[in-house]
């Protein structure tokens, strides 16, 4: 037998297929809203499937001026990053409380503990699962990205 290590949302998926979240009837539907970036690329901010939302990853852009926070502190980012993930998770007619797995990928793990305090003013009670990864680079040399998958 061969083990592989899988990300949290490749794990979620596979259990959801698996329950029969992908039998006829259930389709894939686009959740976007002006309260968050607009895509930067060919990907949606989230898909809702099922009982499901799996959120892009956020990055810390101010969705009312389009603007990077980009020299802001780990803090103002992680936030703006929540805040963008809220509204959309708002538009799917979810909230903070449906998400049952992070991911987060920091260009510092020095600065976890800073990024870690903000997050988890967030997600107060029964946090979701996560992961925390330090990466080479974000898109737009970012200090943090996120994403997530909430369920109902």
């Amino acid at each position: 037998m061969r083990l592989t290590l899988a990300s949290p949302a490749a794990l979620l998926l596979t259990a959801a297929l698996t329950a029969g979240c992908a039998m006829p009837g259930h389709k894939k539907d686009v959740v976007s809203t002006k309260d968050a970036p607009q895509a930067i690329g060919p990907y949606s901010q989230a898909i809702k499937h099922g009982p499901f939302v799996f959120l892009a990853g956020q990055i810390p852009i101010d969705p009312k001026t389009n603007q990077l926070l980009q020299n802001a502190s780990i803090e103002e980012q992680t936030r703006l990053v929540l805040d963008n993930l809220k509204a959309v998770l708002v538009a799917s007619g979810m909230t903070m409380d449906d998400v049952v797995s992070t991911s987060v990928f920091m260009k510092d793990l020095n600065e976890f503990p800073r990024m870690n305090e903000v997050y988890g003013s967030y997600f107060k009670n029964a946090p979701p699962a996560r992961a925390t990864v330090e990466v080479a680079r974000l898109p737009r040399d970012v200090k943090v990205e996120i994403s997530a998958i909430a369920a109902r």
